[in-house]
């Protein structure tokens, strides 16, 4: 986020603007957001973990169900899809993921989230919407219901997606290995689209080609050593002086082993071992994980990670059966919004709404964030994606903030992340305009 954002861009009006009852399509929008709002309050008091989405897919399915569209459900455990067919033309696919964070919600809100949830794992954790994807599902039900209902200003297959697991970076894969396109018939898309919340100033909107996001890994490494009483160390082998020693290792990757000129991030997003004070534990798992733009340096964090976690095994005399073991879940590549689709999208937005500020890739700088959004069509013959983000923040708060800190007024994935309820119609409208434009643009 730089001060920039707070200053209006020009850009040159394109071959392929299209405008359509901006009006007539605004009003409908608005006369159904109140009921959009409640969806969106219901969703954010009752948060979902990712692949435990059930309440919020199976109210996904019923909207679907409702204005027509041809539903299937149980996609990768718990991803739904809606399907309509209107005559000739493009397939277009739009994606919402659902799942929310393991975070304590720290707002004030009326209708904050106050769930308790017990992991597959055993661990209690609070959950709540601190990255906008109650929001994303109530813009993905406004367009389908404005969608469905303007069959005239659009031909073609249309596509919703309700993507659970994108905080494991697991979702979209998980919906494409349990056969979406095969096993469920969903007709593979021409063009993917799909939008995020940003914490800039509702008003705002970051439409950028080129690559914007990282590609990442999620790993699990578990050292296991021989457990025993605190006050006898000699008698055992210590998987928590392991693990504190692979930590500190581990930041000279980055560091020693990466061209510097080369963005990349290997973060420990956690540490568990142990119960007692005086009780040294049998293992010691850490949690960690990377992003990187190219499969070279990717792989060089993945091996060294290994080569290291075996240097501290031999360092410790373990038998081989006791080496320590590392899990590879989550991933995905760097996201590369297409140009000319991006373009259009944009064009779309500016021609049929009204953006405070339009940021592209001239002031937009591609971020260490990741997403698997686009691996919905990776494997695909067609990958053509366009990825935006939506500001949700209160204007005259996001202001304040910039004025004082330099600063958004708050983060995704923090307790104190608030979507302004304003931002619910504006979002509705950027999803049906954006698709009514690529559906628009690539008649055939």
């Amino acid at each position: 986020m730089k001060k920039q954002f707070l200053f209006i861009s020009m850009f040159p009006i394109v071959a392929f603007s299209q405008i359509f009852p901006t009006q007539k399509l605004n009003q409908e929008i608005e006369k159904d957001n109140p009921r959009i709002v409640e969806i969106f309050k219901k969703i954010h008091q009752n948060p979902e973990l990712g692949f435990m989405e059930t309440e919020t897919a199976a109210l996904i399915a019923s909207e679907f169900k409702k204005y027509g569209y041809i539903t299937k459900t149980g996609i990768g455990k718990t991803g739904v899809v809606g399907i309509m067919k209107n005559g000739n033309g493009p397939t277009v696919m739009y994606r919402a993921d659902m799942d929310a964070n393991a975070v304590k919600e720290t707002t004030n809100l009326p209708y904050k989230s106050t769930k308790i949830v017990t992991k597959e794992d055993g661990t209690i954790t609070p959950v709540a919407h601190m990255c906008g994807h109650d929001a994303h599902v109530a813009w993905m039900i406004a367009a389908a219901k404005v969608m469905a209902e303007n069959k005239n200003l659009w031909k073609g297959t249309l596509v919703f997606v309700g993507q659970p697991a994108e905080e494991l970076i697991e979702g979209a894969e998980a919906m494409v290995q349990d056969g979406l396109y095969t096993k469920y018939n969903v007709p593979e898309p021409d063009y993917l689209y799909g939008m995020h919340t940003a914490p800039f100033a509702t008003g705002m909107i970051a439409a950028a080609t080129g690559i914007r996001m990282a590609g990442t890994d999620q790993l699990d490494v578990t050292f296991t050593g021989i457990g025993g009483h605190g006050s006898m160390p000699q008698f055992t082998k210590d998987p928590v002086v392991m693990a504190a020693n692979a930590i500190m290792n581990y930041q000279t990757i980055p560091s020693r082993m990466i061209d510097p000129k080369n963005a990349v991030v290997l973060t420990i997003g956690s540490v568990q071992a142990g119960v007692d004070n005086n009780v040294i534990p049998k293992n010691a798992l850490i949690k960690a994980n990377l992003r990187w733009f190219n499969e070279k340096d990717r792989y060089t964090m993945i091996d060294a990670i290994q080569r290291i976690n075996n240097g501290i095994a031999l360092q410790n005399n373990l038998p081989n059966e006791l080496y320590p073991t590392l899990k590879r879940k989550g991933w995905s590549y760097p996201l590369d919004n297409s140009k000319e689709l991006t373009e259009v999208v944009r064009q779309g937005l500016k021609d049929n709404m009204k953006i405070s500020h339009l940021l592209t890739e001239d002031e937009m700088s591609t971020t260490m964030g990741s997403e698997d959004f686009h691996h919905l069509v990776i494997h695909n013959k067609k990958k053509n994606y366009c990825y935006v983000n939506i500001g949700i923040a209160e204007p005259a708060r996001f202001e304040k903030s910039f004025k004082e800190r330099q600063a958004p007024p708050f983060n995704n994935h923090n307790g104190d992340f608030e979507v302004d309820l304003n931002s619910i119609p504006y979002g509705s409208k950027a999803a049906v305009f954006g698709l009514l434009s690529i559906f628009n643009h690539y008649k055939h």
